[in-house]
């Protein structure tokens, strides 16, 4: 126990000091100046206070109501020292004016700095009304906290709570929890073939899984304690085998696991010399009691990519002057020339109150599917803000989630605040039978037009969306439906698919004129599961089929996408590709294999043809549409992609899922015609790491 407290104390100083050479400080009032970390946090808010209690005006309609009350302001300092008012909760409109007024009128001060460099930032504040001054306010709570420190009486019997507090042996209780199950296709591979087995009641398409739904059908302790090393100790058994920090009480525990993903490689050809990222973070899981459960992960990157990947990243770049967004993973700032400075938080709380429900409210991502893809709900998108209600009974499991998302286009950027939109999902998974799961997919995303905010008429977990958006809207929302398959033909060999309407036109189907109206996309796949009598080798085949202008909408701001991404495939619409994967795995051995192929439809982008071919989900579908017939994929600039993607390696430790691995990617891209930002690139990225496996990294863009 103290050698766990103690590396606990070295592994947090370590963490701090190395975020102190890049430590954001707060802006400078000339009164500040020379005044460091919290000194210089308390003057900025102190100098702020003075200047709106100078300078502010209490409306006269205020005054005359005899309001009294408190508002929250949210205001941003830029990279030249100006404030900017974003947003103020005051119920009267007149003083979210009069506030917004005193902001501008600020003058500039000493900028925000971030690893010694100007930079942005958002800050708060509360605003008393009757306006209170901060001088006096200040002077009287020092006053009382000195009353309440001399009228305090020392106890100088002591308790012997904290010495009898009990702890007991580390029992991996996570094994039994209702804690999810960090999401990695790889991972995955090792229990899917013991979900599919024929008879199962199980719902596989919604994930991530729980540990307590995994366990049912595939013993991860008895598997996790098979690869065990023997080692006895304290620095052998961390390093091969156990959680970090692992505590265990009665009716509570949790664990702490360093994070990294350290790796280097070549990309070919390329300017840079080398590639890298260089991620540290800390993950925490936890429960209280059988109910309850946690989990948080923290990441801090740095990193340079191969150069198709690099210029991918860029090209959806959010308004702000920051140079990209890593996909799947957020905003990047420029570290450096040219590599990403790019944070990343993901949290997860659980409350199972019966067998029947789970309740889940995390920032994070979801996937729903079979398959490697879903054209449904993909993670390949940054994490977000979510909701999500599980409720499973008999043969059925049903999954609400709703999500709030962001549109980061310039377009939608008002004072430096990007757009929000909100998402509301119905999944319906039904075992028809032994071998046969069916599911029902619906979804909306509205935003907030005529401060619709977030719409509690979805909220309602059985509610037919497509009615309610119907009744609510007028083109400001966009609803999706979605129709899922699974069939185990024998405990070997199972097969899935999806079904996705984004729009449909029965007239025009009929016609079989190919119009644009018809919004869809389908998926069909198969996997074998331990192939050919080998042990734990999993075989994989699938086809994904998106027509032109799926995920996009009238209204950009509603379309199937955050941060710039797509929420469903990962190529957005005008698109198909065959994907062929290999898994395999023996003890703490492990090796994929994946092949994909596939066709675009890119759009051209040129003073010459500006048209929207229906493969950019962030342009309106009535603007610049060549066609209203005749649509189909690959229309456009028709550009051909083969990606061969190799990685084998070894688990180091399975209680952070750390792995040190090799990965060889080999990507070929091959437009019809070359343009400014579409061009023929072959790619040879060969990489070496050491990463701890928690989420997907999709690299086959």
């Amino acid at each position: 126990m103290k050698n766990n407290i103690l590396l606990l104390v070295v592994l947090v100083s370590n963490f701090l000091w190395s975020q102190d050479k890049k430590v954001e400080q707060f802006p400078i009032f000339p009164t500040c100046e020379n005044k460091f970390n919290e000194e210089l946090e308390s003057c900025f808010y102190d100098e702020v206070q003075q200047k709106i209690y100078t300078n502010f005006k209490v409306p006269q309609n205020v005054t005359d109501n005899n309001f009294k009350g408190n508002f929250i302001v949210l205001f941003e300092v830029n990279q030249e020292g100006k404030f900017i008012m974003q947003y103020s909760d005051a119920t009267y409109p007149e003083l979210n004016e009069e506030i917004k007024r005193v902001f501008n009128e600020m003058e500039p001060i000493g900028p925000p700095t971030y690893a010694g460099n100007p930079t942005y930032s958002r800050y708060s504040i509360r605003i008393s009304i009757p306006l209170q001054d901060p001088v006096q306010s200040k002077l009287a709570k020092e006053e009382a906290t000195k009353k309440r420190a001399s009228e305090f009486k020392v106890n100088k019997n002591e308790l012997n709570e904290y010495d009898n507090i009990k702890y007991e042996k580390f029992s991996n209780p996570q094994f039994q929890s209702h804690l999810n199950i960090p999401f990695s296709h790889s991972n995955y591979a090792q229990f899917d073939a013991a979900l599919n087995q024929v008879g199962s009641n199980n719902h596989t398409a919604s994930k991530p899984y729980t540990y307590t739904e995994v366990n049912k059908y595939y013993n991860l302790e008895e598997a996790n304690q098979k690869l065990m090393k023997t080692k006895t100790g304290w620095w052998g058994r961390k390093f091969w085998n156990e959680n970090l920090v692992a505590i265990q009480g009665k009716d509570y525990w949790f664990t702490m696991n360093p994070i990294l993903d350290l790796r280097v490689g070549k990309s070919s050809p390329s300017e840079a010399s080398y590639t890298y990222q260089n991620t540290r973070g800390l993950q925490i899981q936890g429960g209280l009691g059988k109910q309850l459960n946690f989990t948080t992960s923290i990441y801090e990157s740095q990193g340079r990519f191969a150069d198709y990947y690099n210029q991918y990243a860029e090209s959806i770049a959010p308004s702000g002057g920051n140079p990209a967004v890593i996909p799947g993973v957020g905003i990047a700032k420029r570290f450096k020339d040219d590599a990403y400075d790019f944070p990343l938080s993901e949290a997860n709380l659980t409350y199972t109150p019966s067998d029947f429900i789970n309740l889940q409210l995390g920032y994070g991502r979801n996937f729903i599917g079979d398959g490697y893809r879903s054209l449904l709900t993909s993670d390949g998108a940054s994490p977000y803000p979510y909701f999500k209600i599980n409720t499973t009974f008999w043969k059925i499991k049903y999954t609400n989630t709703y999500m709030w998302l962001k549109d980061i286009r310039p377009e939608v950027t008002v004072d430096g605040t990007y757009a929000t939109k909100y998402m509301a999902n119905h999944y319906l998974s039904w075992n028809a039978s032994k071998r046969l799961n069916i599911g029902f997919f619906e979804s909306v995303i509205w935003t907030n037009t005529n401060d619709r905010g977030f719409d509690f008429s979805f909220v309602n977990p059985i509610i037919f969306y497509r009615t309610v958006e119907f009744t609510s809207s007028s083109r400001t929302g966009n609803a999706l439906l979605g129709l899922t398959a699974k069939y185990k033909w024998s405990n070997q060999v199972g097969l899935y698919g999806q079904f996705l309407i984004d729009e449909f036109s029965l007239a025009d189907v009929r016609e079989a004129n190919q119009s644009w109206k018809n919004k869809f996309g389908y998926q069909i796949g198969a996997k074998y599961y331990n192939a050919f009598n080998v042990e734990n080798l999993l075989l994989q085949m699938e086809y994904n089929h998106i027509r032109p202008y799926v995920y996009a909408h009238s209204s950009p701001i509603t379309n199937y996408g955050h941060n710039n991404q797509s929420l469903g495939h990962q190529w957005g619409g005008n698109a198909r590709e065959v994907v062929a994967i290999a898994r395999y795995f023996k003890g703490r051995w492990f090796g994929d294999a994946k092949l994909t192929y596939g066709v675009r439809g890119l759009d051209f982008d040129t003073d010459e043809n500006s048209f929207n071919y229906g493969g950019n989900i962030y342009k309106d579908y009535d603007d610049q549409r060549p066609f209203d017939t005749g649509v189909s994929i690959g229309q456009g600039n028709k550009t051909t992609i083969m990606i061969a993607d190799l990685q084998a390696g070894y688990l180091v430790n399975p209680a952070s899922n750390l792995k040190v691995f090799a990965n060889l990617i080999f990507r070929n891209f091959d437009p019809s015609q070359n343009t400014a930002t579409t061009f023929k690139q072959d790619t040879t990225w060969f990489s070496i790491g050491l990463r701890a496996d928690l989420f997907n990294w999709y690299f086959d863009y």
